[in-house]
């Protein structure tokens, strides 16, 4: 089972995002402060728990947890600023959005901009190690999930319903034959410079 806190005196929050890695969509972040006594041996990186299991547990975390956010910073400011300041920025607007203030931020991932003046720990792989990261990394997931499902609806020749904006085969074949669509990343590399000649 995951850590249930780094100290116990603080009121921590866990932050993680979702779609960093795509080459469409916004990315995602979510910030969770649970209860310290609260346990549940299901948690972990969403990467690595089923589809099924990962709603359910997003649904239970929403009831259990002492106050919960989740952000998006869309395709065209990760285009302004990249994506790593952009999965930041996300992070802190979730931290904001927190109807609970929280005296410490646990970050997955080894980089992170101060949140005004709360202090944070970068962890890396923080989502395989804290409940409140991997449970950030849980409502993350799901809510950007969904939103792709939705965007999947409008351009479904990419599979998004699938790859969630991940750059697979699926999802580069449709770039290849339809072109890229609103919703991509003009400043990631839609396609390998060997595919982007035919």
């Amino acid at each position: 089972m995951l850590k249930s806190y780094y100290k116990k005196t603080n009121i921590e929050a866990g932050c993680d995002e979702a779609g960093r890695g795509c080459l469409a969509g916004p990315v995602v972040a979510a910030a969770v402060i649970l209860p310290k006594n609260y346990k549940n041996k299901f948690i972990d990186d969403s990467k690595k728990i089923p589809e099924k299991l990962r709603y359910e547990l997003a649904e239970e975390i929403k009831q259990a947890a002492l106050a919960w956010a989740v952000a998006e910073v869309d395709h065209l400011k990760i285009d302004k600023i990249n994506i790593l300041n952009a999965s930041i920025l996300a992070m802190h607007h979730a931290v904001d959005k927190l109807n609970l203030t929280p005296d410490f931020l646990l970050i997955d991932g080894n980089r992170f901009k101060p949140y005004k003046e709360i202090k944070h720990l970068c962890v890396i792989k923080g989502d395989a190690i804290y409940m409140s990261i991997a449970a950030a990394s849980l409502l993350a997931k799901t809510h950007r999930d969904n939103l792709m499902m939705k965007l999947h609806e409008e351009f479904p020749f990419y599979g998004w319903d699938k790859n969630k904006g991940y750059p697979t085969m699926l999802h580069r074949d449709g770039i290849r034959q339809h072109g890229d669509c609103k919703y991509h990343r003009k400043s990631f590399t839609l396609l390998p410079p060997q595919l982007s000649l035919f």
